[in-house]
Formats: structure tokens, C-alpha cells, sequence
């Protein structure tokens, strides 16, 4: 379960063996099971979660109970309501198992901790939520300014060969359109 998260941080930073060791003894495993919770709207995000296997994705539900997906998060990604993680609010997101899952979480009060022992988990830490950051611009960039159409080839263009693994009406939601909607754009892309 742990090889994921050594290989992803030596793809980052330069760790000897030894720090490299001290760094997973902070993660604690988690297994869930298909549409069970790490985070319920509602609650304080205590803990972020590196996917060693399967898929996760948070969403926000409306007044009207739709759900408005935010984040898909496969093998080797990261999964977190950071806001809700850094301020200690409660969290408008739902993080549910969109599989089953083993995940490695670090929890909030393991982080100071965790950079005191090891400095070189701060950059680690900083290039992290540098992508989170591009990532999160680039979504309002192309929700915003993009066609439905145009959202759905990059959604394909990134993310298609995770297709397979996840339902249609969740990939509509994620790019803000109805089911129908994107079932007219997969024909007419064929």
C-alpha cells in the first residue's frame, strides 16, 4: 500500500531511506468500502488522503439534492476539502468512494509534526498544493470560457482512459452538463 506514496514522493523531492520511512510512519491506512464516506458535508476535514488504490471524488449537494462534482481522484492523486483542511470549517464537500479503496491519510495535526522531522516534506508539501492551485484555476478557466463540447474533449484528452471507471451521470455533473446533454456530445464525437 505504501509503494504508491514513497514512488510519488521520490518523483518530488530527494529523500534518503531513512527519511523516507520517517515520512510513512505519519500515514495512517484506510480501506473504504464503494459509496462509503472519508469526509460527510458538514464535518472538519481532518485528514488528507493519497490514493494508493481506487477512486474517490467530492462533490457539493444542492437545496434540491443534485450533486455537483468537483474532483475525480485515482491511483497516485491526492483527495482533500483543503479549505475546509486549513481552516478548520466545516466542509460543504462530500468525499465519498466512488470504488473500493485503500487510502494512506495524513491528519492535520500530523502535518507540523511531520515537516519538523523532515524539511524536505515542506517542498513535497508546496509543489502538492501548487498543482492543486493550477488545477483548480484551469477548471474555473474551462468552466467558465469553454463549451460543453470543448470541456468534454479535455475532460477525454486528460482523464479518458479513467473513462471506464466512472459513471456517465457523475462525468455530466463534473463538467456541468445534464446526462442527455453529454450523451448527445459522446454521439456526435463518435
Amino acid at each position: 500500500m505504501f509503494s504508491e506514496l514513497e514512488k510519488n514522493f521520490r518523483q518530488q523531492i530527494t529523500l534518503s531511506d531513512d527519511e523516507l520511512q520517517r515520512v510513512m510512519r505519519h500515514f495512517v491506512p484506510k480501506k473504504l468500502r464503494r459509496k462509503q464516506f472519508l469526509l460527510e458535508a458538514g464535518d472538519v476535514c481532518t485528514r488528507m488522503a493519497f490514493v494508493s488504490k481506487g477512486a474517490l471524488f467530492s462533490y457539493a449537494t444542492t437545496d434540491k439534492g443534485s450533486i455537483n462534482v468537483v474532483q475525480f481522484a485515482f491511483e497516485s492523486w491526492w483527495m482533500a476539502d483543503l479549505y475546509s483542511f486549513f481552516t478548520q470549517e466545516p466542509s460543504k464537500l462530500a468525499i465519498e468512494a466512488l470504488e473500493d479503496s485503500e487510502l494512506l491519510l495524513l491528519k492535520s495535526d500530523r502535518l507540523e509534526p511531520l515537516m519538523a522531522e523532515v524539511p524536505a516534506v515542506e517542498s513535497y508539501l508546496r509543489i502538492l498544493y501548487q498543482n492543486a492551485y493550477v488545477a483548480l484555476q484551469r477548471r474555473m478557466e474551462e468552466t467558465l470560457g469553454l463549451t460543453a463540447e470543448q470541456r468534454y474533449k479535455r475532460f477525454m484528452q486528460r482523464h479518458g482512459h479513467f473513462l471506464l471507471r466512472v459513471p456517465q451521470h457523475l462525468i455530466a455533473s463534473y463538467l456541468g452538463v445534464t446526462p442527455e446533454t453529454l450523451s448527445r456530445i459522446r454521439k456526435q464525437a463518435l
